[in-house]
């Protein structure tokens, strides 16, 4: 009997204690029920760098001010890298020719190339000989937006250029520029939305139809997620902006009504890209329902045209060549080589290549001036976030940055600090070995932007690299602001070399910014690009390849469009 009681207490206790694992299990397993998954992750991702931040023990600085000057203002040809950093795509062959910028998507190679093989074969022909003297031509690939930066502050004005869109000839011309057109067109192309063909089929089944409004409305409304790029430098995004503007206002484009409705629509856009690349590779990844392209971009790509539908929107990109010189020889031979664009081989070269669509599409709009353009990109500056952005910069100072890296990085920030919106949220962590806090995040007022010209100018190289600490650091630092200002728009921007070599890993601190979402941008000075690269792809950052020539006009672009 008592050899019975003896078993039945063991099983008892063992009964008892299977019972209290599966109670324990069972707990562990339902403490996130009813909780949404990002949610748990970002809880987890914050307790993870809570514990790397308290090992990082970063160091605080006392904050130094510096005088905020005119000479820290805009200077776009300060800005401008020199122009031979763009490749000449046709030489000449001759002493005497015109020089002509010409966008990417005609001054490329293969498909993109249609005006680089017609000018080549324009110079083999002989050219043309003008008052008895033979000139060709030189084409420069310089895409729009840039190519009007380099006339309009006089750095580098070729003879002639030929941009996507003569909306960026009207923005010359508003500078004070004068200039004559050659050709209206000398190959036509259309602007689109490239929709995902699920989401198009949707709209259509919802609305009747799928057009520019359709898509900017759904939207605005947070059925779709759309992409495009920076609307100084893009031509598809300069006319995005300004057709939201349009068709928000019915033709008046600063109406309260276009305002309102743009500002609805950028509330529901995750991010203006910086690249059509950075673009292209976001909607790849799902992050973009839709985003902005060219028709010859998309009919020349198998990949677009089988998964996405071509929905053209705003004004026609016409591709004019514009005449910035008034030289009278070389007008005559910007005439001759615009008539040889227009013969029957060139417009059969340029339909196989994707230009000259044959569409129905008709643009509406009555024509803007340059100077509605420009306050159109100004209204963008202002409200192209909503809300405000918090961001920290992250900044090497390792022994690796010493020399033409780091006084590179901090012409480029004082340079660039007045495109930051006054009423953003900004700090500054210098790394090496250690973590150093120059600036803690506050608003960007007048104050702010003397404490962070201070902070950049005491950058002073030594020391290892460890770029995964300074992250974690920058991180933290958003989290706790976030806090206070919860609507922001959180954004860290690391300026580094690539190379790391101390302190925690990328493997380490992946995990932690997936769960947290917040992109990461990489500005890389002589550098490690693919180390850098690997941080921004992430969480849809954008990295920057920048030698010491054009890094000011990349910092400014990237701050035009995220900052």
């Amino acid at each position: 009997m008592k050899k019975s009681n003896k078993g039945k207490k063991v099983y008892v206790v063992f009964v008892a204690i299977i019972s209290l694992i599966v109670m324990i299990i069972g707990l562990v397993a339902t403490k996130n029920i009813g909780r949404n998954v990002n949610d748990v992750n970002r809880e987890e991702s914050l307790k993870k760098l809570s514990k790397m931040v308290e090992n990082i023990n970063p160091k605080e600085s006392q904050p130094v001010k510096a005088i905020v000057s005119s000479t820290d203002k805009a200077n776009i040809s300060r800005e401008l890298p020199d122009i031979n950093s763009h490749e000449i795509v046709v030489n000449p062959g001759t002493t005497n020719y015109v020089e002509i910028y010409a966008s990417p998507e005609k001054a490329g190679k293969g498909k993109d190339g249609w005006l680089t093989e017609t000018a080549e074969k324009f110079n083999q022909s002989g050219g043309v000989t003008v008052n008895g003297v033979q000139y060709n031509v030189l084409i420069r690939n310089v895409s729009s937006g840039q190519a009007v930066d380099y006339v309009a502050s006089g750095k580098a004005v070729p003879d002639a250029f030929t941009p996507s869109s003569d909306l960026w000839q009207s923005m010359l011309e508003a500078d004070g520029v004068k200039t004559s057109t050659i050709s209206e067109s000398l190959v036509s192309n259309e602007a689109g939305i490239c929709i995902a063909n699920d989401v198009y089929n949707n709209l259509l089944s919802q609305f009747g139809k799928v057009d520019m409004k359709t898509i900017i409305d759904a939207t605005a409304s947070g059925q779709v997620s759309t992409g495009y790029t920076n609307p100084f430098s893009s031509s598809a995004g300069l006319n995005l902006l300004v057709s939201i503007l349009y068709e928000y206002g019915n033709g008046d484009i600063f109406s309260d009504d276009a305002k309102e409705g743009f500002n609805k629509f950028q509330g529901n856009v995750p991010f203006v890209a910086l690249t059509t690349v950075q673009m292209r590779d976001s909607a790849d990844k799902g992050t973009f329902d839709a985003f902005v392209t060219e028709y010859q971009t998309y009919i020349n790509d198998n990949k677009l045209t089988m998964d996405y539908t071509f929905v053209p929107y705003g004004y026609s990109h016409n591709n004019p060549l514009v005449a910035t010189t008034n030289d009278a020889n070389k007008l005559e031979v910007l005439k001759a080589f615009g008539a040889y664009c227009s013969s029957d081989e060139s417009k059969k070269l340029a339909t196989d290549y994707g230009f000259n669509h044959n569409s129905n599409y008709k643009c509406d709009y009555k024509k803007l001036s340059g100077e509605d353009l420009r306050k159109a990109q100004t209204f963008y500056k202002e409200n192209k976030n909503g809300n405000p952005v918090v961001c920290v910069f992250v900044t090497d100072v390792s022994g690796s940055m010493l020399g033409a890296p780091i006084a590179a990085l901090q012409s480029s920030l004082i340079n660039a600090m007045q495109y930051i919106n006054n009423s953003n949220y900004v700090g500054v962590v210098s790394y090496s070995d250690d973590v150093n806090i120059l600036l803690p995040i506050k608003e960007f007022d007048d104050e702010q932007q003397s404490y962070f010209k201070g902070a950049v100018q005491s950058l002073r190289p030594s020391g290892g690299t460890a770029t995964f600490d300074g992250v974690c650091v920058a991180l933290d630092m958003v989290e706790k602001q976030l806090e206070i200002t919860p609507d922001a728009t959180p954004v860290i921007i690391v300026l580094s070399d690539g190379a790391t070599n101390t302190g925690y890993r990328l493997e380490d601190v992946e995990p932690v910014i997936k769960g947290l979402k917040i992109p990461i941008y990489t500005i890389g000075y002589n550098a490690n690009i693919d180390a850098l690269q690997e941080i921004s792809n992430i969480n849809e950052g954008a990295c920057i390849n920048a030698d010491t020539d054009d890094i000011m006009y990349q910092v400014k672009m990237l701050f035009n469009s995220s900052l």
